[in-house]
């Protein structure tokens, strides 16, 4: 099989890459480009794992081919923070232990970005609803809902109520 040259954008850094019609974004980010932080928890787009924002819109990268990234912008979990310095989200999710085993996190972080990106002030169940296409074994989500509106209620400059 021939592969094909593909020209994106990616924690918006320019990039290309060679990759098989049949082979997902989610394996180009792993596989070819060394970027490990969206993982593969079911390859079905059940558990949002391998959760990245695509042109501004959440996708699971299991289910989109890396062809299909062409003249994209995409962001994965290492591009949400500043150098060195943590997106709210992620500060957040450390300061509520809004994770354990860590697996799901990157996904949930992403999933969280793209929330908090179109809706910068949404309800406790808005977000619950956004969230409900990633899936956590360890935490039980009410950390997690807790450190998302947390980094939403700080992004806008308010205080909350821990």
């Amino acid at each position: 099989m021939s592969k094909h040259h593909v020209t994106t954008t990616i924690n918006g850094e320019a990039v290309e890459f060679l990759c098989e019609t049949q082979e997902t974004l989610l394996d180009v980010l792993r596989n070819t480009l060394n970027l490990t932080g969206s993982k593969e928890g079911c390859a079905s787009g059940d558990c949002g794992a391998c959760s990245v924002i695509a042109d501004g819109t959440l996708v699971c990268s299991c289910l989109m081919l890396g062809v299909e990234a062409e003249g994209r912008s995409i962001t994965t979990v290492e591009g949400i923070a500043d150098g060195e310095k943590l997106h709210p989200i992620q500060q957040k999710f450390l300061e509520h232990a809004a994770l354990q085993c860590g697996f799901c996190t990157p996904g949930f972080i992403v999933a969280a970005k793209a929330l908090l990106d179109a809706n910068p002030n949404p309800t406790e169940e808005e977000a619950r609803y956004w969230l409900a296409g990633n899936l956590c074994r360890c935490t039980g989500y009410d950390k997690i809902i807790r450190a998302v509106m947390d980094a939403a209620a700080e992004l806008r400059g308010e205080a909350r109520a821990a």
